[in-house]
């Protein structure tokens, strides 16, 4: 009989938090990528890795490296529910889930190891955590807590998917891979948290959030460094990159009241959760050999966002000697490339 690891982490599994994230087809497991060398080592880098290929097993066209293949799209086509993933997996440690803030409701607060006591105690007392757990070193913490009232007032920081501490003592995640060890926070810990008569010096999660998001800066990459053409290329498979987009898009859109009906926040927002849901489908042609450059990609994005933005006067200004919109999905795919190297770096 096979033990069910429900029975060894009732915390994790039965923390409504938890079940509620459970249902997203964006679970799988963290392995190391590459042949293990001859003295035994896992020489390959960390990461998610493509869990229905790995429980489906190879095919004759498969040409990744070792027995296992990274995550290449964040939905069923590589990835399971957490009820999915325990059934087919329950021996596996480590459980990966790809978060995202906006759609999830959620924030993950990643408390690292070298974090001063005290402040990790403040953290760890923050009113509204919902699911807390040891970090893989033991020595860390996990933090769940919903996201921010205040997550639209920082236009910058809302657009980040990680906040990080200036000394690197913690970081909210707020679209980014998190890996749950399911380890809960021992008693003793709990108990002196509990006990700390000291004022804490981060009142609520809105105050934390509200510190690292006024010190937040724009990225350094700009729109002028995505290069497009006066019209758009030939690109393939465009049509069914744009429509796929949009059908895993369409419900999940913000509505200019979420930002007090500023409009150039709004669509800010529109192009970042459309860039978010295009990239299923670029992988997806990827693996056939189709390769997509940032301006493929910003004409891309462009073209999603016609069909769901309403035409506006500032739409016909034009900005680096192209349409506005264009250039603003050219600024999203800059910003968002540069992240992708930091989140590849971090996982």
């Amino acid at each position: 009989m096979t033990a069910d690891p429900r029975t060894w982490f009732p915390a994790f599994y039965d923390n409504a938090a938890i079940r509620a994230l459970a249902a997203a087809c964006r679970w799988t497991i963290s392995g190391r990528l590459g042949e293990l060398g001859s003295d035994g080592e896992e020489p390959g880098r960390k990461a998610p890795i493509d869990v229905r290929h790995l429980i489906d097993g190879c095919n004759p066209g498969c040409r990744h490296t070792g027995p296992l293949r990274g995550a290449f799209a964040l939905d069923a086509t590589c990835l399971l529910t957490l009820d999915e993933l325990t059934a087919a997996l329950p021996h596996a440690a480590n459980a990966a889930f790809y978060l995202q803030a906006q759609t999830d409701g959620l924030i993950v607060i990643d408390i690292e190891p070298d974090c001063p006591p005290a402040v990790a105690t403040d953290l760890l007392r923050l009113p509204g955590i919902v699911y807390s757990e040891l970090s893989m070193s033991g020595l860390g913490f996990h933090l769940v807590a919903p996201a921010p009232a205040n997550l639209h007032d920082f236009p910058v920081a809302a657009g980040k998917r990680v906040l990080r501490e200036e000394h690197g003592w913690y970081e909210i995640l707020f679209d980014h891979w998190v890996t749950f060890t399911r380890n809960p926070v021992p008693d003793r810990i709990v108990g002196h948290v509990a006990a700390v008569a000291r004022p804490a010096q981060i009142a609520s999660v809105e105050e934390l959030y509200a510190g690292l998001a006024t010190k937040a800066r724009e990225s350094t990459a700009t729109a002028a460094a995505v290069s497009t053409d006066g019209s758009m290329p030939d690109i393939p498979y465009a049509d069914r990159i744009v429509e796929q987009t949009l059908n895993g898009a369409r419900d999940r859109l913000k509505l200019p009241e979420d930002f007090e009906h500023d409009l150039s926040r709004w669509e800010f927002s529109v192009l970042g959760t459309l860039y978010h849901w295009m990239q299923a489908p670029l992988q997806t042609y990827g693996t056939f050999g189709m390769q997509y450059s940032t301006g493929d990609r910003a004409w891309l994005l462009h073209q999603a966002a016609l069909e769901v933005l309403p035409a506006r006067p500032k739409h016909n200004e034009r900005r680096n000697g192209r349409p506005f919109l264009l250039d603003r999905a050219a600024a999203l795919v800059a910003e968002r490339e540069a992240s992708d190297v930091y989140a590849q770096r971090d996982f």
